[in-house]
């Protein structure tokens, strides 16, 4: 995660995802964007709605919300993506919305309990309390570059 050397905190994304509350790196946030109407890719699975050019960048787009199997996606003007750098790789990641940047300091993050629920243990780096907020601190970098996501292999194969 960013690290601020001066008072060793921790700036992160905080996003929406059903009715939980995400944070990542904000140094892996390239840009937060509107939907876009995107390329389908045979035989992708179902959170990989598909491309799109971003500038002249192939970008691989995943619906979080489908990933982690929480609420019923929909595509408005109001849904977001959030474009991130991973290992060099541009990739899209669908949320239900941005709430802001939040600066931890070390206390306030916990390691994260075994949940067995939606995320795997591997994907996370802990929780992150603000007030009377509760944060998931996703580890993005492994979760999006995980050999189960396909997706950095994908985004090679289509630039």
């Amino acid at each position: 995660m960013a690290e601020n050397i001066v008072n060793n905190a921790t700036e992160v994304l905080s996003f929406r995802l059903g009715g939980e509350e995400y944070a990542i790196s904000i140094l892996k946030v390239q840009e937060i964007r509107g939907y876009d109407a995107v390329t389908r890719i045979a035989n992708a699975p179902e959170y990989l709605k598909g491309v799109v050019n971003l500038r002249g960048s192939i970008v691989p787009i995943v619906d979080m919300r489908i990933k982690f199997n929480v609420g019923e996606p929909t595509y408005d003007a109001f849904t977001v993506v959030i474009v991130l750098n991973i290992n060099n790789h541009t990739i899209g990641m669908v949320v239900d919305s941005v709430s802001d940047v939040v600066t931890l300091t070390p206390d306030q993050i916990k390691p994260a309990p075994d949940l067995g629920a939606t995320v795997s243990g591997e994907y996370l780096r802990g929780l992150g309390t603000v007030d009377e907020r509760m944060l998931i601190l996703l580890d993005i970098d492994k979760l999006l570059g995980s050999e189960e996501m396909g997706l950095l292999a994908a985004a090679k194969d289509a630039a």
